[in-house]
């Protein structure tokens, strides 16, 4: 292994080191900004994930506060287990030096793993549960030793604490478990007690999710509509294909665990491998959800392809080259290592009547900050007695999260939202003299106050749609009974 070390070692200096430039700029997207204000209501579940993202976050916070490096920090470090894994499953499968460099070169050139190492959310953590999984299932295949059946359980445990996905991936291995020496694990014990840590790991959010009406559900219907009933099953596929040389890579891994004789024994893994592509095609998930996958069957791929060249080492890195050259202009696109004006420059996006259109995930980093201080700059008007009574009412978690961590440093008080978790904090003080809206229509707003007064349309020239254009009031003397409103809502928290 002492042999491999440096490899390893430079492979995951070179990724800790675009991630760590990306990790610093523009600002926090909306997700992190609802994980993180999660954090504050530390449970066993919330609304719309499991609670360990949450766990993470107050680690985050107790560290480094609400610093964008420290709290991408640790989506990063997952980021760099990743790619240790996968060299390190490329030499359980029988890989030598030129194995493990391919995989690691593999996991540097794929470029959704920029994207997903640079926020802070559970898909990072996700993809290294899976990952772990799989190692130490391909590590008892090798040694046949009962504690990596424990490991096993301990790993499916926590990434159900992470993201109910890793269920797809427990399925799959199941599957794949009957094409493992005939089956031969469910007749071994250990195996049932592996499945009982898991469980007994997991068990607090199911008491959890059924004292809380199964909001998991509410939320999967609500995801199901909005958006995965849009996903046609070829976009699925045509999306995996856009990442042309790794998807290459990872057919070649996939075809090696299911045909090479050299592969045999863990034939069970590409049986597995393929029900979790299939399941995921067929239950038309995110493309980025399979991505979990990648890591072991590059590593497949990397064995396959410096096994056939074991005569030809050199061309295995003319191999790696073609597999990571073509994907280094796409990088910043991923994560942003490029400040704003020289990313808009370099990809020459024009500007249109004031507005800079970016992608999604850069788009939902922008206009935070300037909200929360417009917040700051209005409720500083107000008197001390109004101070005391005003509520901070946002009609999204993403404006509701800026309220609540990056107004913390102007002391603002806790906001309030009927959107998801948020939903579940309350509505704060019913006879509040004064309240802030952020981002609520006017007919919302009126159909609540008495007295509403326009302060501003707050624009921004890289902010997401949704998030421009967006109005500020102040309002007065409700005209509803606030308790009932709140709690009528509670079948449109995902709305």
């Amino acid at each position: 292994m002492k042999k491999y070390l440096p490899i390893i070692l430079i492979l995951s200096f070179i990724k800790l080191i675009i991630q760590w430039f990306g990790n610093g700029n523009y600002g926090f997207h909306r997700d992190e900004l609802l994980h993180l204000s999660v954090s504050e209501h530390l449970a066993w579940g919330f609304m719309e994930f499991p609670p360990l993202i949450a766990f993470i976050g107050k680690v985050s916070y107790w560290f480094f506060d609400y610093s964008l490096l420290g709290v991408r920090l640790f989506p990063t470090l997952a980021g760099v287990g990743i790619l240790v894994l996968c060299c390190l499953i490329a030499k359980e499968l029988g890989g030598k030096s030129k194995a493990i460099f391919l995989a690691g070169i593999c996991i540097l050139a794929f470029l959704p793993f920029y994207r997903n190492h640079t926020l802070f959310q559970p898909v990072a953590f996700d993809q290294l549960f899976w990952t772990l999984g799989f190692y130490f299932f391909i590590r008892f295949i090798n040694t046949e030793h009962i504690k990596f059946l424990m490991l096993l359980g301990l790993t499916l445990g926590l990434g159900l604490l992470n993201k109910y996905t890793i269920l797809v991936w427990a399925f799959a291995m199941f599957v794949g478990l009957f094409f493992y020496k005939k089956g031969n694990a469910f007749k071994n014990k250990w195996f049932y007690v592996s499945a009982f840590i898991s469980l007994l790991i997991f068990l607090p959010n199911i008491i959890w999710q059924i004292q809380n009406d199964f909001p998991l559900l509410r939320h999967l219907q609500t995801l199901n509509e909005n958006q995965l009933e849009k996903i046609s099953t070829s976009a699925f596929i045509l999306e995996q294909l856009e990442i042309t040389p790794p998807f290459i890579m990872f057919l070649c891994g996939l075809i090696g665990l299911l045909f090479s004789k050299r592969l045999k024994n863990y034939r069970s893994i590409g049986i597995a491998s393929l029900v979790i592509f299939l399941t995921m095609w067929v239950l038309k998930a995110k493309t980025y959800y399979v991505f979990a996958l990648y890591p072991v069957v590059f590593a497949a791929g990397a064995v396959v392809i410096s096994n056939l060249l074991v005569k030809k080492p050199f061309i295995i890195y003319l191999v790696a080259a073609s597999v990571l050259l073509p994907m280094v202009y796409f990088i910043p696109q991923l994560t942003p290592i490029l400040p704003i004006e020289k990313y808009v420059e370099f990809y020459q996006i024009e500007e249109d009547n004031g507005r800079i259109e970016l992608t999604g995930d850069y788009a939902d980093m922008f206009g935070w900050e300037e909200q929360v201080k417009l917040v700051d700059s209005v409720y500083q008007t107000l008197s001390i007695e109004e101070k005391n009574n005003c509520v901070l009412w946002a009609e999204n978690y993403g404006e509701a999260g800026a309220l609540k961590i990056l107004g913390n440093q102007y002391g603002l008080p806790n906001p309030i939202s009927r959107h998801g978790s948020f939903w579940t904090w309350g509505y704060g003080n019913k006879n509040a003299d004064v309240w802030i809206s952020l981002g609520n229509e006017k007919p919302s707003v009126e159909y609540v106050f008495e007295e509403v007064e326009l302060v501003k349309m707050i624009t921004h020239k890289y902010a997401i749609n949704e998030e421009n254009g967006i109005p500020l009031y102040i309002c007065r003397k409700p005209k509803i009974d606030i308790e009932n409103w709140w709690k009528d809502y509670k079948d449109h928290v995902f709305d």
